[in-house]
């Protein structure tokens, strides 16, 4: 059961209202400029291809590469924010990421952009779990959706911002001096984080009383561990995170993922070498499905949100906007396949895209929600890590189809494991009792704490 000092509030606190907004912007801005450092290689490697001659099974292995590292580090990012704190992981990992990304800057080979690349991903691994780790510390439950969604429509939107931004900087002054200038902008948000965060709100002098009784108010009700409720104890680590929903999610994750990192990679290539786009179009246009997707993250943070204060039904409110809408996305991915035009691909990768976000909020609050509190960093990491094998897969897969076969293989295989990622949670993520004894979860607002919904997921 989580734990919280019994000390009062520090003499002098000042009184400003709802400081968690600050920490949710800073969040955003981290998501913002992740997805901006992650997306710029794609948006590059047209140019890059022209330095260093390579092909397109060598381009899908150095897009891969970013994933070895990425993955191993989504678990033990979380593992370390765990322990830790969150506040001192996010410093680490920006400060490493971006100096992975401007040393991207110096790479003359394929060998040395493979290296830089995959310790780009060992910087880039914590970001999702310790972002988790602080909306679940510092928000209500009520208010948990809506955060993880505004946190993570950063990400589309440094996706939009890169394309125009890397392409603008290397068509006029060369891809080296893009990778330097956005990590100078990663290097700055650490120094204002490691000024104004904290792990928690009670160690916050910035957040007043009042505050911090709003956000520890649904505490008691839904951070106890099932096994706690059941037998008293508090359990392991790794019984808390091995748990069949979580594992499930994963899974379920790793097929999102799959869609995600194939657009993510393979996209921007697809529209110049298959639908003739030129490098300078190309960067603008891919800007289109990143916006909608933005919107898509926000969208459903709050639908979810909503389902759940007009139902009470917590589980139901994050599986029913998942199912439908990755299998939507899902459908759409599959469908350009058959797109005879760049406008058609990019309208069905941007309907594609914006559904895939509206789904993505589901996966992070289905893991507040089946594990303890102290350990849903370390529970989002194995999500995340599992989850991201498919950003090792999904480049390396779609670099083979290309050269073997032709993009519509590629784009096919991606949607059907879109509909399977979609079936796992449908089928295998539920809400079941443990030992006879229902978790309650919080109240809806404005409902008595004995008036709680009894859904949980396990």
């Amino acid at each position: 059961m989580t734990t919280h000092s019994t000390d009062a509030p520090p003499q002098g606190r000042p009184r400003q209202k709802n400081f968690r907004q600050t920490i949710l912007v800073m969040l955003t801005a981290a998501m913002v400029i992740n997805y901006m450092d992650r997306s710029a290689l794609a948006v590059a490697m047209p140019f890059i291809t022209e330095d260093f001659h390579l092909t397109d099974v060598e381009k899908g292995i150095i897009f891969s590469s970013f994933s070895v590292g990425y993955a191993l580090f989504n678990f033990l990012g979380g593992v370390l924010s765990d322990k830790f704190g969150a506040k001192k992981v996010f410093v680490w990992a920006m400060v490493f990421w971006s100096a992975m990304c401007g040393l991207t800057a110096g790479a003359f080979n394929f060998w040395t952009l493979l290296a830089a690349r995959a310790l780009f991903g060992v910087g880039e691994g914590p970001i999702s779990t310790t972002a988790n780790k602080m909306v679940n510390n510092w928000f209500p439950l009520r208010e948990r959706a809506r955060s993880v969604g505004i946190n993570q429509a950063g990400g589309p939107l440094g996706g939009a911002l890169s394309g125009p931004v890397v392409g603008f900087l290397a068509l006029t002054f060369g891809w080296r001096v893009a990778f330097v200038l956005i990590a100078l902008i990663g290097l700055t948000w650490a120094l204002i984080w490691r000024i104004v965060a904290t792990d928690n709100p009670r160690d916050n002098h910035r957040v007043s009383a009042r505050e911090i009784e709003e956000i520890e108010a649904t505490d008691s009700a839904e951070d106890v561990a099932v096994e706690e409720v059941a037998t008293g104890e508090k359990p392991s680590m790794w019984k808390a995170i091995l748990q069949p929903a979580i594992l499930a999610t994963a899974l379920s994750l790793f097929c999102y993922n799959y869609i995600l990192f194939f657009f993510l990679t393979w996209f921007p290539v697809y529209l110049v070498d298959a639908q003739g786009v030129s490098l300078r179009d190309m960067s603008i246009v891919t800007a289109i499905p990143w916006i909608v997707g933005a919107a898509g993250y926000l969208g459903g943070g709050f639908l979810i949100d909503y389902i759940f204060t007009r139902t009470g039904k917590q589980f139901f409110s994050r599986k029913v906007v998942l199912v439908s809408c990755l299998i939507t996305s899902a459908v759409c991915v599959g469908l350009t396949s058959t797109a005879s035009s760049a406008t058609s691909a990019v309208i069905l990768m941007t309907v594609a895209v914006g559904f895939l976000m509206l789904a993505a909020p589901a996966y992070w609050t289905l893991i507040q929600d089946a594990a303890p509190k102290e350990y849903v960093g370390s529970a989002g990491g194995l999500m995340h890590g599992l989850a991201n094998i498919s950003g090792i897969v999904a480049p390396t897969v779609t670099g083979f189809i290309v050269t073997t076969s032709s993009y519509g293989g590629a784009f096919v295989l991606a949607g059907a494991l879109g509909v399977l990622g979609a079936l796992i949670v449908w089928i295998f993520v539920r809400h079941q009792k443990t030992h006879g004894i229902e978790i309650p979860t919080a109240p809806q607002v404005g409902a008595p704490a004995n008036g709680a919904n009894t859904e949980v997921t396990k």
